[in-house]
Order: C-alpha cells, then structure tokens, then sequence
C-alpha cells in the first residue's frame, strides 16, 4: 500500500506533467520556469528539435511554434518511480499539430516522454526531459 507521502508526491509530479503541456500548448513558456529546475535540459532531437539548457529552449520554442496554427498534447499513462528526493517518469504523448496554411495537412507526433525529477524546497521540479520518437505522421514530402 502506498503511503500518503507517496500520493502527494505522484500528484504532484503528474501535475507538472499536465502543466508541461498547458505551458506549450498555450506558449505560455515562463510558466517553465515553475515546472523546471534552473539547470533542466531538454532533449527534442528524437523528433527534429533542439536540446540544450532551458533557457535556449525557452527561446527555440518561441521561435518554432509560431510556424504552427495550433497544436495539443494528450499525455497519458504516466509511470512514476519514486525513490525518496528523486524521482523518473515516462509518459505517452500524442500531439496532433496543425499550420497555419489550413490547405495543409495536420502532424501528428507520437512519442514518450522520459523525465526526471527532484523534489526542491518549494515542490518537485523536472530536471530533465527527454522526448523518444514513437511516430510522426503527415510531415510534408521533400521533392
């Protein structure tokens, strides 16, 4: 039986997962800075991204996601491993994208998400993310 501690700390950590997606989806991207340690990195290299400090992907961010009209992350079945002030966790992601050409075909991105996370004086924070390629589907066709 899980104690309470280690509810809150899943809750907690499945709430910063949430609040990833929300962050992106609505590029509201310094609400990163709540979900992240100062010193995260990030690794989107799996499908086509950047990987670097958080604060360059902040500002790759800004820059690539304005190329699209929309996108939104569905993340799903989270698999939390505790071990006391640290903790990983891998999740599915789909993430149907759209351009602003809406004659264009949507993207869909699959993949998983593998996190780690440490528990800081104010909450746990990610310390790191790194994306493995499950599918894209819908990438345009280079001639």
């Amino acid at each position: 039986m899980k104690t309470q501690q280690e509810l809150s700390d899943r809750l907690e950590i499945q709430d910063l997962i949430t609040a990833y997606s929300y962050a992106i989806d609505f590029h509201r991207f310094d609400d990163l800075d709540e979900i992240f340690t100062p010193d995260a990195t990030l690794d989107y290299t799996a499908t086509g991204g950047a990987a670097g400090p958080l604060p360059e992907i902040k500002e790759w961010l800004k820059s690539v996601l304005t190329n699209f009209g929309g996108h939104q992350h569905l993340v799903a079945t989270s698999l939390v491993e505790l071990d006391g002030d640290t903790a990983t966790a891998k999740t599915i992601c789909h993430n149907p994208m759209w351009f602003s050409d809406a004659a264009a075909p949507p993207l869909f991105v699959g993949m998983w998400y593998f996190d780690s996370f440490v528990r800081t004086p104010t909450g746990w924070r990610m310390s790191s993310r790194v994306q493995q390629k499950g599918y894209l589907h819908g990438l345009p066709h280079r001639g």
